[in-house]
């Protein structure tokens, strides 16, 4: 599928699903078509039976650069009742990424700056390049990073989040990984294979297990402790009696893969 400033796209393994952001003379910045655009691919990949995981990229030299300047100029003309619509748009998207099923994985090159920063906070497994940067440059426009503020705090943490918010200070890969923000940092070089590696590692897993698996984490990290051992021991005994964990507990007996855990093909990519 291809819509404005989007690209969804097949690897040679059909189970992995690439969306790419598509603006590279704009540095993939958001604005309005942008995030509806990224609305619709994320509502197709919800109901895609076939994708097992997805790549989010941004093609050209830069991840996303946060909003587009053009966009930031429209939208400083809005009433605060237009400007409360547009920032609900944006919030949906965010929103529809955290609670997506399927695992998504972030190729980060360049920068990752504002909204940017933000989409890799609902992401599962961040790879960026080692000399990529990222931030919540937003006070130095005169504005917050108020959207994107309640996953990046969850993310890094409160006290991490406050020091850049109030900065708009840039941060180096190796810090963001330091953070929690990114989880692993390559060569630039290496960012290919590394971004496959991950794919090809969350694709051993039962598909089921995954998507569970991430509701869990996002459920758990919202409640009291003893809440949580609650829903975690309810959800334990539902997976063990599914038919994906049987298949699993057999096929590790009999010492051979499980039906799911197919191997990639000879490391494509």
């Amino acid at each position: 599928m291809t819509e404005s400033g989007v690209l969804l796209q097949r690897a040679s393994d059909p189970r992995i699903t690439r969306l790419v952001l598509n603006r590279p003379a704009r540095r993939n910045a958001f604005d309005g078509g942008l995030v509806a655009s990224l609305q619709r691919a994320v509502r197709e990949l919800a109901s895609d039976a076939i994708t097992r995981v997805i790549e989010l990229s941004g093609a050209g030299k830069t991840f996303c650069a946060g909003a587009d300047i053009d966009w930031m100029r429209k939208v400083s003309g809005f009433t605060m009742e237009e400007n409360r619509r547009d920032s609900a748009e944006l919030a949906a998207l965010f929103r529809a990424l955290d609670e997506l099923d399927k695992p998504v994985v972030a190729r980060v090159q360049g920068a990752a700056l504002g909204g940017g920063t933000g989409l890799l906070a609902v992401c599962d497994f961040v790879v960026a390049a080692d000399d990529a940067i990222f931030g919540t440059t937003e006070v130095r426009l005169g504005i917050i990073p108020a959207v994107i503020s309640p996953y990046l705090v969850r993310r890094v943490g409160e006290s991490r989040a406050r020091a850049w918010f109030v900065t708009g200070e840039r941060i180096h890969a190796e810090e963001a990984r330091q953070a929690g923000l990114v989880h692993r940092v390559v060569p630039e070089k290496e960012l290919g294979a590394a971004t496959k590696a991950v794919l090809d590692a969350i694709l051993l897993g039962g598909p089921e297990a995954v998507a569970e698996a991430k509701r869990l984490a996002r459920t758990v990290g919202e409640m009291p402790l003893r809440d949580a051992t609650n829903i975690a021991i309810q959800r334990m005994g539902e997976r063990r009696a599914s038919a994906e964990a049987r298949e699993g507990l057999k096929a590790f007996l009999e010492k051979r893969k499980p039906s799911w855990a197919v191997e990639p093909a000879a490391k494509k990519s």
